[in-house]
């Protein structure tokens, strides 16, 4: 990275503090909003092609993309517009002011999504963007920073660069740097707070989850059914809110697990740009390794496989579904998280027991609750140490939602009116009574 790179980004900042283009900057990112939409399937190719996930899915993370361009642009004003604080001493409001530039570093299982996630509310709040994206997708992570220029974003306004984790530190330590958010693993996330810490610039951190998915007595078993199965297979597991722990009433769990077998058993894996294809193959060979060896640790200490862990005999770094039972707190694996197509089922004799399962983990990312009531349901989700939790439905991701984590998950919100504000300067003016 040369110093080139940080000075164009830092005057465009200046700029944008100087001039107020926000006006333009909506029209930009609504052009992006255009450009994802018209070349999906070739921007999803990219995706399917570098780490692997079905071609239906990577088009619905492009569309997902374009509609968080429609939803900044339509509520900029709205997030942006100054606050009146109720006082009789005198009169205050709050501005909303860019910070500087900020630094992403993101992870490679949403190539687009984790991009336009900080950079789209960044973006329209004035903070230009150096990005740092993974090593095993590059294309992607360039063809966005592509459309972005193509969207008539002026240069600096986000960066692609190909950095290592030293060039990562030297940036965040740079005074023209205000901030850093990063997605990825706990050992990543420590690295980069330490060093923001050290340099006193804000941070936001989302580490991953080991997301309960908790069947109340009153679930509704047709819901259940359609959808558990694609809440742990989705993207072939791997992602952060997918559900990992599935925790059943003992009455239910003989059931629980034969619908669970019955889908994964059914599931087709082949080519991802196939659209017959229902399972993708895992992102690399690294990560099939670790997979199978988070299994294999499991089961050394007491875990039984339901069904699955076999070989699958077909080119790629395919998986194959697994359920695993009888997982005990003292199993090293018990919090830890397993990233792609593998269950982990445990049997409960009551409610309370099932809440305190699903608060005993590190993690507190997602949550996922289903009852027939949904006052019961909500109560229950009271209860849960978690940042996100999703009522009869798997885990979603939309703009006006605000996304993010407790405990070792992380902390700090991406999306909605609270992505906006995490990097915006909440600028007190006061004038006193006379």
């Amino acid at each position: 990275m040369t110093d080139t790179t940080l000075t164009t980004a830092h005057q465009l900042y200046l700029d944008w503090w100087k001039y107020n283009d926000l006006e333009e900057r909506k029209r930009q990112i609504l052009k992006l909003g255009q450009i994802l939409r018209e070349r999906r399937v070739e921007y999803a190719t990219v995706m399917s092609k570098e780490m692997g996930k079905l071609i239906s899915e990577a088009e619905g993370e492009v569309d997902l993309c374009a509609s968080f361009c429609d939803y900044y642009a339509a509520h900029a004003d709205e997030f942006l517009q100054p606050k009146i604080i109720a006082t009789t001493s005198g009169r205050a409001k709050v501005l909303k002011q860019s910070l500087g530039i900020l630094v992403a570093v993101e992870p490679w299982n949403f190539p687009f999504y984790q991009i336009a996630r900080v950079f789209i509310p960044n973006f329209i709040a004035g903070n230009p963007m150096i990005l740092k994206d993974a090593s095993n997708c590059p294309a992607s992570a360039q063809a966005f920073n592509d459309a972005v220029k193509e969207a008539g974003a002026p240069a600096g306004s986000l960066t692609n660069l190909f950095l290592s984790y030293d060039q990562v530190n030297k940036a965040i330590a740079d005074k023209r740097v205000a901030g850093v958010c990063l997605t990825g693993s706990e050992r990543g996330g420590a690295t980069v707070a330490k060093e923001a810490g050290a340099n006193l610039k804000k941070s936001t951190l989302e580490l991953g989850g080991n997301d309960a998915f908790i069947i109340l007595d009153d679930a509704d078993w047709d819901l259940v059914e359609k959808v558990a199965p694609a809440a742990r297979l989705y993207n072939a597991g791997q992602v952060c809110t997918s559900s990992k722990r599935f925790i059943v009433l003992e009455k239910d769990y003989d059931r629980f697990l034969k619908m669970m077998k019955d889908a994964f058993s059914k599931v087709k894996m082949g080519d991802p740009l196939d659209p017959l294809t229902t399972l993708a193959p895992l992102s690399s060979k690294k990560a099939k390794e670790k997979l199978q060896q988070q299994v294999a640790t499991a089961v050394e200490n007491g875990a039984k496989v339901y069904y699955g862990n076999k070989p699958v005999d077909m080119e790629g770094q395919f998986f194959m579904p697994t359920i695993l039972t009888d997982i005990t707190p003292d199993n090293p694996i018990f919090d830890t998280e397993m990233f792609g197509p593998v269950a982990s089922v445990y049997k409960v004799s009551s409610e309370e027991e099932a809440i305190e399962l699903a608060n005993n983990s590190s993690y507190g990312l997602g949550n996922t609750i289903f009852s027939n009531d949904s006052e019961h349901a909500e109560r229950v989700a009271a209860k849960i140490e978690t940042g996100m939790s999703w009522i009869n439905a798997g885990w979603a991701s939309l703009p006006e939602l605000p996304f993010g984590g407790v405990k070792n998950s992380g902390y700090g919100r991406e999306l909605s009116s609270y992505g906006i504000d995490e990097f915006t300067n909440k600028h007190l003016i006061y004038e006193a009574r006379q």
